[in-house]
């Protein structure tokens, strides 16, 4: 005991001890906020259309690729035409070319975690030239959290989630694992799309669809994909 005594005499000792408790504190209080941000978190795919279609449309997309935006118009008129007949899924891209795809993937999925899933996906690809090139773009999601009226203060919890960037991440490492290298891309029936215009994707999903109604006569634009 004195031989503790004498060793707290050594200021170097005594600073020692303070650093360990710091740390350790520290260490701690990680632990608990990561913990308290993964409260509530559960996840399901995110599905539009019909669940039990036998027609099944994959899209792997980044939020802050200008492709995917110009993509959405197209996607939603195939969805309102066939969407009783399509199970259509969305699953994250974030490509590393885009540094702000990963936090906006993550606040979509925060978003999701209280039921809006696909009207923060809506908001984000109609508001991208905003966001994307903002300094801080999480003032950006939190607004569009507080126009879908969500609980602001989870949302800001699981947008800091670790399991929703795990959740993120995986969606990544299943696209790389599929050997994907630009977005948007499609599977339609498990099937890579190869599309060069939105007439090649309207005319392949009508096809699958009702292989009689696909006639191949629209003069949709010409469209870049894999950005």
């Amino acid at each position: 005991m004195s031989t503790f005594f004498n060793g707290l005499k050594n200021p170097w000792v005594v600073i020692g001890i303070i650093v360990v408790v710091l740390f350790g504190g520290s260490f701690w209080y990680a632990g608990s906020t990561a913990d308290k941000n993964n409260e509530g978190i559960t996840f399901e795919s995110h599905i539009k259309g019909n669940p039990e279609a036998t027609v099944e449309l994959v899209e792997y997309s980044d939020f802050q690729c200008p492709a995917c935006a110009t993509f959405q118009p197209v996607l939603e008129d195939v969805l309102s035409q066939f969407g009783g007949s399509i199970k259509f899924e969305y699953k994250h891209f974030p490509l590393p070319i885009h540094p702000l795809a990963e936090p906006a993937a993550r606040a979509a999925e925060a978003a999701g975690q209280q039921g809006k899933f696909f009207e923060f996906h809506d908001m984000l690809f109609a508001n991208q030239a905003g966001w994307s090139n903002s300094v801080n773009p999480a003032i950006q999601f939190v607004q569009y959290a507080e126009k879908l009226e969500l609980d602001i203060e989870t949302f800001k919890r699981h947008l800091n989630s670790s399991m929703v960037r795990e959740r993120v991440k995986e969606g990544l490492t299943e696209a790389r694992g599929l050997g994907l290298t630009g977005t948007p891309t499609f599977f339609l029936n498990g099937e890579k799309m190869v599309i060069t215009t939105y007439e090649d994707f309207v005319n392949q999903i009508t096809a699958a669809v009702n292989p009689e109604a696909a006639t191949g006569t629209s003069t949709a634009p010409v469209v870049e994909f894999g950005i």
